[in-house]
């Protein structure tokens, strides 16, 4: 063994290792659509500058963080995004009003004085209590600017001006004093001014006789009084409460005074807050989501390593370890970054294991070619020259899929970052399984002396079926380039009539508006359900199936007292409707993740023609650009024509194909480049048309692992995946086909038209 094969072994033994630990120790965190709970996405409305904006924003973050902790959520997390937004994830919460409930009350907490009721007269002691008791009270006469508002019972109370603020609260706690049997009471302590100001306060309206409106004290939140306790008998006129601490008694249960107490401790947020976005997943839906996935990995990486074995025999079986080492490799890595594994994420995790197959075929393919080239081939030695001449190709491919898992995790937002996180590391750790590990096996098998008497065995020694019929009737597929562009062309009106005829179905992300899911016991027809929803209310509600015996409901924006009337009107419909999932999505958000979607691809196909010019030339940028775009338009337009919703789960499909795509544009312009430079007079079409039979069997071979594992996603994914399978079976085939029958052939045109020289 040489040194250099020596230190890629200890290097391939050392990372699996790392990775091992890393994979039982460390724990991958989970998203909440993987393990159920709600997520709120809120805007803070501030009208300062950025920087200003960003410090209310975070001073805003601390008090929602307040506000969480005492709602008792394990492990919730509070993460400020960009300048104006904060993302609350609450692990667990189903009930997404109450969460939103306590986040958006946003105007600041007062203590007023209550000057009494809204029909007494300006002299207090009117609306004193029945039992006729002398009191000490001045009149309070009414005055322009006080506040009615309706306390705890309904009663409308005239309050006057603040005298605290929640600045001047320190703490605010439930307590159950069992003792003395007061039961759940809250105690509020004051701290600095304060404590005077409640002094104050309490004084003031204990000159009041017990029962009168004006011995009360009201708790005033987001313009509602929230608590309006009564100062006890035991306290005297003017004296008040002076220690800074009081309790506030009544018939309290434990979720009551828990609630007081954590919207008194909350106070303030320093600028109003909106919910641009809310999303929620039951646990059951969850739980279902990592099982197909995980059951949709496990067939198609089986199905995969079958394949390749079948193809490659025993170096398509180290391969299939190296594809397991592979596996081991992402999730380790995924671990360790404490990245988090959405829905999104966990598809793209099963789709880089189709992918990772792919730098496999390329260094097989070359091997062979390097073993029926040679006078006396050896295994090793094609090996190693499959590796070295098929490095070039792997590294552009692969760049190319990072391009485009860096733009989805910069410009999108969402799971769909999660899926661009899992894809780019995905990616990152096909490379190294395919240029170490499997290296490493495959060299070691290759030296052994009984392989080397059976190079049959290994897979190397024999050019493959594929090759073996290309070679013998050698089609001259690039005769007609104008024919394939005019088919390709045909193609592509016909998909975009689907736009024009039917219609893009932007879904909820980019429309803004509410998606809920419902699984119920026994199925419900789509036409009763819209028809009860324009009765209940709802005439534009679009109602559709979801699986077996579920049943999908998208509005326009609604709050959450008009979706309880939704729920109600499915679940007279079915018994036990039970709803799995609930997304709102605010207007401004939808344009928002609309624009970024479009610049996202935008800026793809730009990144894509630059780095093709830089690599090889700008007539092959161009034309590889121009088949993308075709295959861009195509996907959307089958899209269109099925009906299916245009969401951010489709955007990353469609970027991942981009991605695909162009991987195929490059292995083949890659080996386009390198016959050019041994015959360097040859015609571009006989190069052209060389260089595709002789990729051919990489094309067909990764294509057939890519579609192993993406069948079983379609199949097992269930109705959160299916949709996002068959953009990326749909988007294989084209990119497929486009790369050879459309991006070779415009080349070819461009360079006719042209008449560019060559280099």
């Amino acid at each position: 063994m040489t040194r250099s094969a020596r230190a890629r072994a200890l290097l391939a033994l050392a990372v699996i290792a790392v990775s091992l630990y890393v994979a039982v120790a460390v724990p991958v965190r989970l998203g909440l659509d993987l393990r159920g709970g709600t997520q709120i996405v809120l805007e803070t409305r501030s009208t300062s500058t950025t920087t200003a904006g960003r410090e209310a924003t975070d001073r805003a973050l601390e008090v929602l963080r307040g506000r969480i902790d005492a709602l008792g959520v394990a492990e919730p997390t509070l993460v400020r995004s960009g300048d104006n937004r904060i993302i609350v994830e609450l692990p667990g919460v189903q009930d997404p009003k109450k969460a939103a409930d306590v986040l958006g009350r946003t105007a600041a907490l007062t203590f007023h004085p209550v000057l009494g009721t809204d029909d007494s007269t300006d002299d207090s002691t009117e609306d004193s209590a029945d039992d006729g008791a002398e009191t000490n009270a001045r009149p309070l006469p009414k005055r322009p600017h006080d506040q009615v508002l309706p306390d705890e019972s309904g009663t409308s109370l005239r309050l006057g001006a603040p005298a605290l603020t929640g600045e001047h609260v320190k703490q605010a706690a439930a307590r159950f004093d069992q003792q003395s049997g007061a039961g759940w009471h809250v105690t509020v302590d004051f701290a600095g001014a304060g404590r005077d100001g409640w002094a104050r306060l309490t004084g003031d309206a204990a000159c009041h006789t017990a029962g009168d409106p004006a011995r009360r004290v009201a708790i005033v939140l987001d313009d509602k009084v929230i608590s309006s306790p009564q100062v006890a008998p035991s306290i005297g006129c003017e004296a008040g409460i002076r220690d800074g601490a009081t309790q506030i008694t009544g018939s309290f249960g434990p979720e009551e005074a828990r609630e007081l107490a954590l919207l008194i401790n909350g106070g303030a947020l320093p600028v109003p807050v909106e919910t641009v976005e809310q999303r929620t997943v039951g646990p059951t839906l969850g739980a279902e989501a990592i099982t197909a996935s995980v059951w949709a990995a496990a067939i198609g990486t089986v199905l995969t390593s079958l394949f390749i074995i079948v193809v490659y025999r025993l170096m398509g079986a180290l391969a299939a370890i190296a594809l397991a080492c592979y596996g081991l490799l992402s999730y380790a890595a995924l671990a360790a970054l404490g990245a988090t594994l959405t829905l999104p994420g966990l598809a793209g995790f099963v789709l880089a294991i189709g992918m990772a197959v792919d730098a496999n075929v390329l260094v097989f393919e070359r091997a062979r070619e390097e073993y029926a080239a040679r006078r006396r081939p050896s295994t090793r030695s094609a090996l190693a020259a499959g590796f070295r001449n098929a490095f070039s190709a792997i590294a552009d491919s692969n760049i190319t899929t990072l391009i485009a898992a860096g733009l989805l995790f910069f410009l999108a937002s969402g799971p769909v970052r999660g899926f661009a996180v899992t894809l780019g590391l995905g990616v990152l750790a096909s490379m190294f399984s395919a240029l170490v590990i499997t290296r490493v096996l495959a060299e070691s098998a290759a030296g052994r002396p009984y392989l080397r008497r059976r190079p049959r065995l290994t897979g190397i020694a024999t050019t493959g079926a594929v090759r073996d019929r290309l070679t013998r009737r050698n089609p001259q597929l690039m005769r007609h380039p104008r024919r394939l562009l005019a088919t390709a062309a045909a193609a592509l009106i016909l998909a975009g009539s689907g736009i024009a005829v039917r219609g893009i179905d932007l879904g909820v992300e980019f429309t803004g508006g509410r998606l809920i899911e419902y699984a119920t016991a026994t199925p419900v027809d789509p036409d009763r359900a819209r028809t009860a929803l324009a009765d209940a209310g709802f005439p534009r509600a679009v109602v559709q199936s979801s699986g077996d015996t579920g049943l999908t409901v998208r509005t326009e924006a609604l709050t959450n007292a008009q979706e309880a009337e939704v729920t109600t009107a499915v679940r007279d419909l079915a018994d036990g409707a039970d709803k799995i999932r609930d997304e709102l999505i605010g207007p401004s958000l939808g344009e928002e993740l609309r624009r970024g979607a479009l610049i996202a691809l935008a800026v793809a196909l730009g990144a894509q023609l630059v780095y093709l010019a830089a690599r090889f030339r700008w007539l092959f940028g161009t034309a590889a650009v121009t088949a993308l775009a075709h295959d861009v338009l195509i996907l959307v337009g089958v899209f269109a024509w099925l009906g299916k919703p245009v969401d951010g789960v489709f955007v990353a499909a469609l970027l991942t194909v981009i991605g695909y795509s162009v991987n195929d544009s490059v292995v083949l312009f890659d080996r386009i480049r390198e016959l050019t430079r041994k015959v360097p007079r040859a015609p571009l079409p006989d190069i052209a048309n060389r260089a595709i039979l002789q990729t051919l069997p990489r094309t067909v071979n990764t294509g057939m692992g890519a579609a192993f594992i993406l069948t079983a996603l379609a199949v097992l994914g269930g109705t959160s995946l299916t949709d996002f399978a068959l953009a990326l079976l749909i988007g294989l085939t084209v990119g497929t086909y486009s790369s050879v029958f459309t991006a070779v052939p415009l080349a070819l045109q461009l360079q006719a038209r042209r008449r560019e020289p060559r280099r």
